[in-house]
């Protein structure tokens, strides 16, 4: 998993409540149990029209947030069906790091999982990082998750809180298999004596 340190990029706003996971990535693109290439399908409904052709007039149809890295949403981001796939989308596209006044449980996890930071701030600050991404790409804002802070295009500094497990495990670039393989030379030990003492196993 890649590590999360700091990130200075652009953020994309997407003013909605409510945005589920079928919306985040519709159920027809879960067959596949590879991370990439869900990328192109993200928001499918939103970003595409019937004929495949995008709309114009949805924000990451659009310069420069084709290249955002930083998502600011509406409240209840990542609602509906436990999807891991909602995660493995956006960071497909590019997106590393959610902002939202509040996140679903499950979503919310399996970002962690997945290398994504969400971020839950105040509605009232969500606000004015949404108008900052509003400006474009002269408004990019910086994610330190090593000092747990946001720096606006203006210098303003607002301060979040990571689970001090989850913010080790993101800024060492640990998933639960990385996680496990820090164990690796207890495993085997485990495993010699297990031999030695039950060869019947």
């Amino acid at each position: 998993m890649q590590k999360f340190t700091t990130l200075t990029a652009i953020a994309a706003p997407l003013p909605l409540a409510n945005v589920d996971t079928d919306k985040i990535i519709p159920a027809r693109f879960l067959k596949t149990i590879k991370r990439t290439g869900l990328g192109k399908n993200l928001f499918n409904a939103m970003r595409y029209n019937e004929d495949g052709s995008e709309k114009p007039d949805f924000v990451l149809n659009q310069e420069p947030y084709r290249k955002a890295e930083v998502l600011i949403a509406g409240e209840n981001f990542g609602c509906g069906s436990s999807r891991e796939h909602a995660p493995w989308a956006l960071l497909d596209f590019g997106i590393r790091c959610v902002i939202a006044p509040d996140f679903a449980d499950i979503f919310h996890n399996n970002c962690f999982k997945n290398g994504i930071l969400p971020i839950k701030l105040p509605a009232e600050q969500v606000e004015k990082l949404m108008a900052d991404a509003r400006l474009g790409g002269n408004a990019r804002i910086t994610v330190d998750l090593e000092k747990e802070e946001i720096v606006r295009p203006n210098g303003e500094r607002i301060g979040f809180k990571i689970d001090p497990f989850r913010r080790h495990c993101l800024l060492n670039g640990l998933d639960d298999i990385g996680l496990t393989m820090q164990r690796a030379g207890a495993i085997d030990s485990y495993e010699a004596k297990l031999r030695e003492t039950q060869p019947w196993r």
